[in-house]
């Protein structure tokens, strides 16, 4: 039975080969499509990406260690009928050394310019899948009021002690996905 997290909850994962699934659904009425992007920011010991290449997302869907996959972009919240709208698969396995966090952040693409928030946004989750049977591990399920955050920094995986946690973050941001890349990367941003 998958574990319900709360925000703040840290639980541990006791698998290497997962999913983490996300979705959502726009409030009706609303106007423009709703085009949320998930990204995995993989993180070293100074909480910096360490390369470009360690920033996952829809124009780059696989880490250089080939830990991280992004399964592609949904531009408007509809691939999925009540499932996961984009999906990231994670091998802890194959995971960089220098890598102890993996940071599951979810934008608004053009949130400021089309005036769309969270707040316009209902049944918004992270969930964690065991990719050898399928079984829903755990789910967050971002029930506080973000009307105004145009991001929010879902979950994390991070290691501690030699083993690998999960800890439901849900903190919002009214920030761009810019914002995340000049917070966790210090090379050159070519937007």
């Amino acid at each position: 039975m998958a574990i319900n997290l709360q925000k703040g909850q840290k639980i541990d994962i006791g698998l290497s080969n997962i999913s983490v699934g996300l979705g959502w659904n726009p409030n009706e009425g609303t106007g423009n499509a709703f085009d949320l992007d998930a990204s995995a920011f993989l993180i070293d010991a100074s909480r910096l990406i360490p390369a470009e290449g360690y920033f996952v997302f829809y124009g780059n869907t696989d880490s250089p260690d080939g830990s991280v996959h992004h399964t592609g972009d949904d531009p408007t919240g509809g691939n999925s009928a009540g499932g996961d709208d984009e999906s990231l698969v994670v091998d802890l396995t194959k995971i960089d050394a220098a890598i102890s966090e993996i940071l599951f952040v979810v934008t608004i693409h053009d949130g400021a310019a089309r005036r769309q928030n969270f707040g316009q946004v209902r049944d918004s989750y992270i969930r964690l899948v065991d990719n050898g049977n399928g079984t829903e591990i755990a789910k967050y399920e971002l029930g506080e009021d973000f009307s105004i955050e145009t991001g929010v920094e879902f979950g994390r995986l991070y290691k501690k002690d030699g083993k690998w946690k999960f800890e439901a973050s849900g903190i919002g941001y009214k920030e761009d996905l810019g914002y995340f890349l000049g917070k966790y990367y210090k090379g050159q941003i070519i937007k």
